[in-house]
């Protein structure tokens, strides 16, 4: 039996002010492109369909009809993940299982609707769903046992551990136990050395857990929630991250992005293998004086880009100039070195022009230039004169 693991699609997400969508849909085309060249047998996404709870439109409608074109030749099994919104998946369940699209929004009991079976797949796979948990989210069945106050660390291992006994009892000899979940294990490699399409809030120590949340009963596990494909860390069984399948933010810029195609049959560990995705523009961020940066207009024209400009001096045209030359900048910034440690400005009895004035003269070197003031004055206005 065949796998495509795939996940945090983040269909609609925008960066800077660049629609996406073509590539959304570009890299879909492609994600259905190598399930039917692999022909595999069964499809699973670990959250985050779409970058938004209550998507767009046309973000939702490119969400719905990739599933559904995957589930022409095979069973799909979708959980919710941090961005999604689990009351959507779950008004959509009952009209996309007929249909072949198992959506899991809730974290269920193991015995009603967490566990997606051989008779719904068409294939000997058992499918746990673990949906995103929110770090106050009381889970019911966690409730009964007791287990509900714990540190979320501790509540994520006893619903693994849960869905564990479940899965493997309801496999038995002759079907493959998979737990799907999305949610991070600590150890991970993320790169933070600028914005990612990770949600920050959902990605720091209260809600991390430990590699004990994952089980040792799953043949396979597909984890969704970080972007940066990789294995995930301390696993007693092949566990993978799949990653986002665009880079989402210049903290992605660089990683090679893939599904995971799973092999897999009743009785031993799945084997895996990364297929790489070929959509999408590259993401570039780049450091250097405006001269030698225009200098390779050419070849920077299809990325997006992220621009640090070395300067000596005030430049009131480089935004200009910079959106001008690149059509897919997306952030562009003046860079002077500091030849000291500046102390903090006060405002004290000065107007905010006057505190401005000394700011340019003393980051630049120079007098603010008329213009420049003038400008700053009417950012003052604007923001006086909107509504609060």
């Amino acid at each position: 039996m065949k796998i495509l693991h795939t996940s945090d699609w983040h269909i609609g997400k925008r960066l800077g002010r660049h629609d996406r969508m073509s590539e959304f849909r570009g890299v879909l085309l492609e994600v259905e492109r190598i399930a039917d060249e692999r022909d595999v047998d069964l499809v699973l996404v670990s959250g985050d369909v779409w970058d938004r709870p209550i998507p767009p439109m046309d973000a939702l409608t490119v969400g719905l009809e990739t599933m559904l074109r995957l589930a022409e030749r095979r069973g799909v099994v979708v959980v919710a993940g941090n961005h999604d919104s689990p009351e959507l998946f779950e008004a959509l369940r009952p009209l996309l299982r007929p249909r072949g699209v198992h959506l899991i929004g809730a974290i269920e009991r193991p015995d009603e609707g967490a566990l997606v079976g051989p008779d719904d797949l068409g294939v000997p796979a058992v499918v746990a769903g673990f949906p995103f948990l929110r770090e106050g989210r009381v889970v019911d069945f966690m409730r009964e046992a007791g287990q509900w106050y714990r540190a979320y660390a501790d509540r994520v291992s006893a619903i693994t551990g849960a869905y564990n006994e479940a899965l493997v009892a309801a496999a038995g000899d002759d079907a493959v136990p998979i737990l799907m979940a999305h949610f991070m294990v600590g150890g991970v490699t993320v790169d933070r050395g600028a914005p990612r399409g990770e949600r920050e809030l959902h990605m720091g120590d209260a809600y991390t857990a430990t590699a004990q949340a994952i089980p040792a009963g799953p043949q396979y596990v597909a984890m969704g929630h970080i972007h940066a494909p990789q294995p995930v860390p301390g696993s007693p069984v092949p566990a993978q991250y799949a990653g986002s399948l665009l880079a989402l933010d210049f903290g992605e810029a660089g990683e090679k992005k893939r599904v995971v195609v799973v092999d897999a049959e009743p009785g031993r560990l799945a084997t895996i293998e990364s297929v790489p995705i070929t959509q999408g523009r590259p993401l570039v961020r780049l450091t250097d004086e405006w001269d030698a940066i225009e200098s390779r207009a050419d070849e920077l024209a299809g990325s997006f880009l992220d621009l640090t400009v070395k300067t000596t001096a005030t430049d009131l045209t480089l935004a200009d100039r910079a959106r001008e030359t690149f059509p897919l900048l997306v952030k562009v910034r003046a860079w002077r070195p500091e030849g000291e440690r500046r102390e903090r400005l006060v405002k004290g009895h000065r107007t905010w022009p006057e505190l401005y004035a000394e700011y340019v003269t003393r980051e630049h070197g120079e007098a603010a230039p008329d213009d420049l003031l003038a400008a700053f004055r009417e950012v003052l206005e604007e923001a006086a004169d909107a509504p609060a």
